[in-house]
């Protein structure tokens, strides 16, 4: 795997003996751990780290007790501008040569910034993703990188399994932006995460950017991190989830690869909505197509400008795509087993020609 050719590599940059890091924490509502999360940043060891706390409003005064810290710098919108563009606004008001994300509920190991530098520094590697532990069982994933399947579908891989099962630094498909390193030119090359997402998806969608701009993704489970991780149910949600995977897959696919997998991607948009009717948020659903229809311009202008940037031939990120749906932190209603068996079967046989 080689660097792109437009982005030179560049020596870590360092304060002192040790590389200098930002750590962006994006914080909305009152959250109980804010607080430890950037206590627990501020005290990393191997690296000169400093915080900034982006404040999408409604927490309470956690972000006023937080402003006067050394190191820290606040950043206020003035009103909730969601996940992808608080991470982008954060790292605009750094300047370090390394950039981490790290979510508010989340507690980083003293090394874990460190260890995730170390492996960012090779020029072959994009995103860095830790190995996050669920709070309530500390010796269990929440997740060793994000999975995507090929029909756009993504999840947080390995949920729940053991950590000392996964031990290994391997490649993934996704980083999981609840715990993200990479170097600044990485993020600048790639444009950060698109602020059209709001949230969800956003870490998905940047890795296979990486991918596709040459760079690999990188599970580094050495580096610890603790998520006080739940998954909420709410119509917002919802809506951002099922646009965003569409978005994703439509920006970010080759047109070979939508074309093999239309019928199954117009499928699984039926099935969605049967789904969504008899959970409930059947609204949501169609709030996302009609988002779609409105924005069917952007989209294009999007698609165009992703596949132009890419370096690497879709064919060769073939590997990266799931052939199971098996999203482990949700319950799939039983009949979806054997259109899972159909689903595998034809990726295993059109794989080949993506």
């Amino acid at each position: 795997m080689t660097t792109p050719a437009d982005q030179p590599s560049t020596a870590p940059g360092e304060v002192g003996a040790l590389p200098h890091i930002t750590a962006v924490v994006v914080a909305y509502g009152p959250e109980e751990w804010l607080e430890r999360s950037v206590t627990a940043i501020l005290a990393s060891t191997g690296v000169v780290v400093d915080v900034v706390l982006v404040d999408n409003g409604g927490t309470e005064g956690r972000v006023d007790r937080l402003e006067h810290r050394d190191g820290v710098t606040v950043v206020r919108p003035g009103r909730n501008v969601g996940f992808a563009t608080g991470c982008n606004l954060g790292v605009a008001a750094s300047t370090t040569p390394y950039v981490a994300l790290v979510n508010p509920d989340a507690i980083v190991e003293p090394d874990a910034l460190a260890i995730q530098v170390e492996v960012a520094t090779d020029p072959t590697v994009g995103l860095t993703t830790a190995g996050v532990r669920l709070a309530d069982a500390p010796d269990r994933l929440n997740t060793a990188g994000g999975m995507i399947h090929y029909l756009g579908v993504s999840w947080a891989g390995w949920f729940d399994e053991p950590a000392d099962q996964h031990t290994e630094r391997v490649l993934v498909a996704a980083a999981s932006g609840a715990a993200l390193v990479c170097r600044r030119e990485v993020w600048e090359a790639l444009g950060g995460f698109c602020d059209d997402f709001f949230a969800y998806c956003e870490d998905a969608d940047l890795s296979l950017r990486a991918w596709q701009r040459g760079w690999s993704v990188m599970f580094v489970p050495e580096a610890v991190v603790t998520h006080r991780y739940e998954f909420s149910r709410n119509p917002i949600k919802f809506f951002l989830l099922e646009r965003n995977r569409v978005v994703m897959t439509l920006s970010c696919f080759s047109t070979r690869h939508l074309l093999l997998i239309l019928p199954l991607l117009l499928a699984l948009e039926v099935g969605t909505l049967a789904y969504a009717a008899k959970q409930g948020w059947l609204v949501e659903k169609l709030k996302a197509y009609v988002w779609l229809l409105r924005h069917l311009s952007w989209l294009r202008r999007r698609r165009r400008d992703v596949q132009s940037a890419r370096v690497r031939p879709h064919r060769e990120l073939a590997d990266l795509f799931e052939e199971h749906l098996d999203p482990g932190n949700l319950d799939l209603p039983a009949s979806v087993a054997p259109i899972d068996r159909v689903l595998a079967w034809y990726w295993r046989l059109i794989k080949r020609w993506i």
